[in-house]
C-alpha cells in the first residue's frame, strides 16, 4: 500500500504534520484541550473551512469557536437547523404550513409558525426533547452539491416555496445543501459536523410566535440571559407587518418585484411609510405642550442625521421651531476625558461628557435664560464660545441628538415632561428566505462602509476592523437604555440593502486576501450575492439612504 504523503501544518506558531487528506476535525481534536469551547470551524490560510473537510495543501490553521464571530454564527445557524428537524418530527411535515425565523431578541431567534397544530410550551418541550434527542446521537450534518433546479423543485415539494423563488435568481448552476436524517434545508453560511456540537439552546413561547434561546458568543456553554426589550419587539412586528403589506418580506420577493419593474414603486410607497411616521412622532410631541427637548439616540448608522432633519421638518409643519443640539458639544476637554483599560481615551462613555455644564445649560434654557451655546474643537480638544446665543421661547424645541441622550444620568436635573425620547435604529426584518435571517447589525454595517468611504476615504477594511469596537460600545452606552424611550423608530428600509449593492460590493472586493477582514469581507460579498441591484435615480433627495450614499438634500 502506498504511504501517504506528510502536510505540514502550523499551529500558534508550531509546525506539525499530518497524512494528506487528513479531516480538519481529526486536527482540532488535537488541539481541543486548548478551548473552553468546542472548535467549530478552522481557518485555513485566512479562509473558513467546515470540519468535515480534508487537509490537502500546506497551511496555516486557527481554530474557530464560538467565542469566534463566525463561529457563533455558525453554532447560531447549525441550531436552527436541529430545531427545524425537530419540529418537523414533532408534528409531521404534513402537518406543517410554514416556520419562519424572524429575527434576533435578547440572545435568541424569533420564530413564527402555523400548521394544524397549536402552538403551547407543551408542544415547544416536545421538540425541544427531540431536539436532545437527536444532539445526544451526534448525528452527522452532511453537505452535498446539487442542480440549482434539481433543489428548486426539492423545495416546491417541501412547501419551501420562498427558498425556491430565491434559488431562482441564482445564476450559479449548482448549490449546495444540507441534510439531517432525511432533512434537507439551504443555508446561507457554515454548519458544524454533526448535532452533537449542539447542546445548548431552549425553546420558549413569546408573543405570538416562540424563541430559540441560545449561548452567546462571550459565554458559549450557557444561554445567554433573555431580556426582550418589548417596545423594540413591537417596532419590529409592526415593520413585518409594513413589509408583508408591500410584498416584500423576504429577498425572494424583493428580487421578484425588482426583475419585474416595480423598484421605484416600492420605494416611493416605503418611503411615504416612512415619513407618515415621522409625521406622527411630531404630531405628538406638538400635542405635549411641556416638551422642550426632543432627544434622538441609536447605534451608528441608525440614520440619525437625516432622521432629526426630516423630525425638524415635519416640526415645523406642527407649528413648532426646533433647534439643532449637537451632544458633541459638551464633550469634556481633552484633558479631563477619561482613558480606558488601554490607556486611550474612552469617548464613548458617559465619563467623556461634560454632564454638569449640559445640564446648567438646559435648565437656563428651560428658565428663558438666553445661553451662550458651546461648540466642541476637536482639533483643539477644547470647547470654544462663540457668540452662538439661543433663548427658548413660545413654541420653540430642542432637538438634540447623541449616544447618551436615552440615559436619565445624562439630563438629570431636566423635568421628565419635559423631555420626548426617541430611539433610532435600523431594525431591519428582511429575510434572505424563512430559515435564514439576516442579523441588523449587517445593514448598519454596509451602511457605514459606503459612508465611511464616501465622507471619511476610509476602506472597507478599516471600517470592518473598527466595527467591534463600535458594537461593544452600543452594548455599553445605548442598547441598555432603548425602554427608556418613548417612541422606537426604525430606520431599515426594505430597499436598501438593493441600493447599497453596487456601491459596497467594489470596496469589498478591496479588501486583502491575507488580512484579518477578509473573512468578513468575503461572508458579505456572498450576501449581497442574494440581491438584485437597484439604482439610486429614483431615491428621494430627502431619503435616509442618502446620508449614506450621498445626493441629499440635508448636506
Amino acid at each position: 500500500m502506498e504511504e501517504k504523503r506528510m502536510i505540514q501544518v502550523t499551529v500558534d506558531g508550531a509546525q506539525y504534520a499530518y497524512p494528506h487528506k487528513t479531516p480538519y476535525r481529526a486536527i482540532a481534536a488535537d488541539f481541543q484541550d486548548r478551548y473552553s469551547c468546542d472548535i467549530l470551524l478552522v481557518n485555513q490560510n485566512g479562509k473558513l473551512c467546515e470540519l468535515h473537510k480534508v487537509l490537502d495543501r500546506d497551511c496555516t490553521l486557527k481554530m474557530v469557536t464560538a467565542q469566534d464571530r463566525p463561529g457563533i454564527q455558525t453554532y447560531e445557524r447549525s441550531a436552527v437547523f436541529l430545531m427545524l428537524k425537530a419540529f418537523y418530527d414533532v408534528v409531521g411535515a404534513e402537518n406543517m404550513e410554514r416556520i419562519s425565523v424572524e429575527y434576533s431578541l435578547s440572545s435568541a431567534l424569533f420564530f413564527l409558525a402555523r400548521g394544524s397544530f397549536t402552538l403551547d410550551q407543551a408542544l415547544l418541550d416536545r421538540v425541544e426533547a427531540r431536539m436532545r434527542e437527536l444532539s445526544a446521537q451526534a448525528l452527522p450534518i452532511e453537505k452535498r452539491s446539487v442542480s440549482t433546479d434539481d433543489a428548486m423543485e426539492l423545495f416546491r415539494q417541501a412547501k419551501l416555496v420562498h427558498k425556491a423563488q430565491l434559488l431562482s435568481f441564482r445564476i450559479n448552476s449548482h448549490v449546495n445543501v444540507y441534510s439531517l436524517d432525511g432533512f434537507v434545508d439551504y443555508f446561507y453560511g457554515y454548519m458544524v459536523p454533526d448535532t452533537g456540537y449542539i447542546r445548548c439552546f431552549g425553546l420558549e413561547l413569546f408573543e405570538n410566535g416562540f424563541v430559540l434561546r441560545l449561548p452567546t458568543q462571550k459565554n458559549p456553554n450557557q444561554l445567554g440571559d433573555f431580556r426582550p426589550s418589548k417596545k423594540v419587539f413591537r417596532e419590529l412586528y409592526a415593520s413585518t407587518l409594513r413589509s408583508q403589506a408591500l410584498s416584500a418580506s423576504n429577498v425572494a420577493e424583493l428580487n421578484t418585484i425588482i426583475s419585474q419593474g416595480g423598484a421605484t414603486p416600492l420605494v416611493l410607497a416605503h418611503e411615504a411609510m416612512m415619513e407618515k411616521k415621522i409625521g406622527d412622532i411630531a404630531a405628538q410631541i406638538a400635542a405635549g405642550p411641556k416638551v422642550r427637548f426632543v432627544m434622538i439616540a441609536g447605534p451608528s448608522s441608525s440614520g440619525k442625521t437625516t432622521f432629526s432633519h426630516r423630525l425638524s421638518t415635519q416640526l415645523r409643519a406642527c407649528g413648532l421651531r426646533p433647534h439643532a443640539i449637537a451632544t458633541d458639544n459638551y464633550f469634556k476637554n481633552r484633558e479631563d476625558t477619561p482613558r480606558d483599560e488601554n490607556g486611550q481615551y474612552d469617548f464613548e462613555g458617559l465619563g467623556a461628557m461634560d454632564v454638569e455644564q449640559f445640564n446648567r445649560d438646559m435648565a437656563r434654557l428651560l428658565n428663558g435664560e438666553t445661553v451662550d451655546m458651546p461648540t466642541y474643537n476637536f482639533k483643539r480638544g477644547a470647547r470654544e464660545y462663540n457668540g452662538n446665543l439661543l433663548t427658548l421661547g413660545e413654541g420653540d424645541v430642542l432637538v438634540i441628538e447623541g449616544i447618551h441622550c436615552l440615559n436619565d444620568q445624562f439630563t438629570y436635573t431636566l423635568p421628565r415632561e419635559s423631555k420626548y425620547k426617541i430611539y433610532i435604529s435600523c431594525l431591519t426584518t428582511l429575510n434572505v428566505d424563512d430559515h435564514n435571517r439576516i442579523p441588523t447589525t449587517d445593514a448598519r454595517l454596509l451602511r457605514r462602509i459606503e459612508r465611511d468611504a464616501r465622507t471619511r476615504g476610509y476602506s472597507a477594511q478599516a471600517t470592518i476592523k473598527m466595527w467591534p469596537s463600535v458594537r461593544r460600545g452600543e452594548e455599553n452606552n445605548i442598547f441598555p437604555f432603548q425602554d427608556n424611550a418613548d417612541m422606537i423608530f426604525n430606520s431599515a428600509l426594505i430597499y436598501e440593502t438593493a441600493l447599497l449593492k453596487p456601491y459596497v460590493q467594489p470596496l469589498l472586493f478591496g479588501v486583502p486576501r491575507d488580512s484579518e477582514e477578509y473573512i468578513e469581507a468575503k461572508r458579505l460579498l456572498k450576501f449581497l450575492n442574494y440581491f438584485l441591484p437597484i439604482p439610486a435615480d429614483n431615491i428621494p433627495k430627502t431619503s435616509l439612504m442618502r446620508e449614506f450614499i450621498g445626493g441629499g438634500c440635508y448636506g
